[in-house]
């Protein structure tokens, strides 16, 4: 897997392959510049994995990236950051990152998110073990890596009530990283045989002002 971040507005000026204009062409500034950062680190990522400057075109139905044969991958952004990684599907079937800042969630919104009973009920035990960390962020981080990785396979939007999401307690030496778990509470079809989307795991870390939350599905043992 090959990665690259940019931090403040370093790639926000990136130009854009024909193909991929048309999906800012009406964009705010803000969400243009998001956009051209965004290919500008996926295709940074997609030259250290060996593969060309590609255009990475938007899926027509819900605007997920489209990348290259052969290759899985994802892109993020927030205030002041932009990532993206990429791998070979001979490697990882499947990938799904997202950065948020570490911050509480606005209010409201993790009613809009639609949280589980369980779910609730581990954010506050996890609030009251570890008050550092913003966990309803997390959930809400956690929970685009989950669509993120799931997508690929279904090419459907994934709800927010359709997995659940339970994060373990970190460790006392490493409070800023830990790993989770999500559910998936409806059927989606193999990644690989014998490998199926019923449970993905990830791992998260909140560093530098920032949540970043991951999932990888490595292609074999």
């Amino acid at each position: 897997m090959r990665t690259r971040a940019a931090y403040g507005d370093e790639l926000d000026h990136a130009p854009l392959h024909p193909e991929e204009e048309a999906a800012v062409a009406r964009a705010v500034p803000k969400r243009g510049n998001e956009f051209r950062a965004g290919r500008a680190c996926a295709r940074e990522a997609l030259s250290r994995l060996g593969r060309g400057p590609v255009a990475i075109p938007r899926d027509t139905r819900h605007g997920a990236p489209v990348w290259p044969d052969g290759v899985v991958g994802s892109i993020t952004h927030c205030q002041g950051y932009r990532a993206a990684a990429v791998a070979l599907v001979g490697d990882i079937l499947t990938l799904g990152i997202d950065a948020e800042p570490h911050e509480p969630l606005p209010d409201g919104v993790i009613d809009v998110i639609h949280s589980t009973d369980r779910e609730r009920a581990a954010l506050a035990a996890l609030a009251g073990s570890a008050p550092g960390t913003h966990w309803d962020r997390l959930l809400f981080s956690a929970k685009e890596t989950v669509y993120k990785a799931w997508y690929p396979y279904h090419r459907r939007m994934l709800d927010f009530t359709e997995a659940e999401l339970l994060f373990q307690a970190p460790e006392p030496a490493a409070p800023d990283r830990g790993t989770y778990t999500a559910r998936l509470l409806v059927p989606g079809p193999l990644l690989a045989e014998g490998v199926g989307p019923e449970v993905f795991t990830g791992r998260w870390t909140t560093r530098g002002g920032l949540a970043v939350t991951a999932i990888t599905v490595p292609n074999g043992p």
